[in-house]
């Protein structure tokens, strides 16, 4: 399969220039369960566009630290693309504002989370069946957000939630699959981008974070092999 990755994250930051960016991530993602798919990147928050995104197997939207509700003309032209996408049936996965920017785009809300941040490694469990299989088991995934979605598009099923939000994962129809969190990081980046963020969000949430992930590592590739399963299911 050959994958569009369209990536939103907008740091631009010293942090981020010392790790790899989203695209990578993504990819190396895919290739550890999928050695043979292509991922192409577009810095869709540049206004890099895909000329033609139908012709790929399926897109990816990454996390950012924007918010879907705010004006950028970007933001806006990615929810033509994920509306447009919708009514062909066109697959996509979405991880954080990925999953943000398709469930709001399809008509669902987003508001804060009223408990505060979702922070380090977060446990989340199955609430319905997937369309390929049957429910996920209780399985964990890195993530960082205070925002969340309220309410899903008129549709969808929520497959997952977490112990950060209710709504921490759609699916809708065959072609779409969302996630809140964010299984393309590993343990080195959560627990730097933990650090980075300290001041941020604050000593507690920090502390939360760091004695959870002290405990918890996340196998990456088990939610990997669910992204790839959605994908092949997508197509057939």
């Amino acid at each position: 399969m050959k994958l569009a990755i369209l990536m939103t994250n907008t740091d631009e930051s010293a942090f981020a220039q010392q790790h790899p960016k989203d695209g990578e991530k993504f990819s190396q993602m895919i290739a550890a369960v999928r050695p043979a798919w292509e991922c192409v990147t577009y810095n869709v928050k540049d206004g890099d566009f895909p000329e033609d995104l139908f012709a790929y197997d399926g897109a990816m939207i990454t996390g950012s630290p924007a918010s879907v509700g705010d004006a950028d003309a970007w933001i806006a032209q990615l929810f033509d693309v994920i509306q447009t996408a919708h009514a062909r049936q066109f697959p996509m996965f979405g991880a954080c504002f990925g999953h943000q920017a398709i469930c709001v785009a399809l008509g669902g809300t987003i508001g804060r989370n009223p408990d505060g941040w979702g922070h380090g490694v977060l446990k989340n469990w199955g609430t319905a069946n997937l369309p390929w299989r049957g429910s996920m088991d209780e399985f964990y995934l890195y993530g960082s957000h205070i925002e969340q979605i309220l309410t899903p598009p008129r549709g969808a099923c929520v497959v997952s939630a977490s112990e950060s939000c209710d709504i921490a994962g759609i699916t809708l129809e065959n072609h779409i699959f969302t996630t809140q969190h964010h299984p393309e990081m590993t343990h080195d980046f959560i627990m730097a981008l933990v650090t980075e963020l300290a001041d941020y969000v604050g000593p507690d949430v920090t502390a939360h974070a760091r004695m959870k992930l002290s405990k918890i590592s996340v196998d990456i590739s088990l939610y990997a092999k669910e992204i790839a399963h959605f994908f092949e299911h997508a197509k057939t």
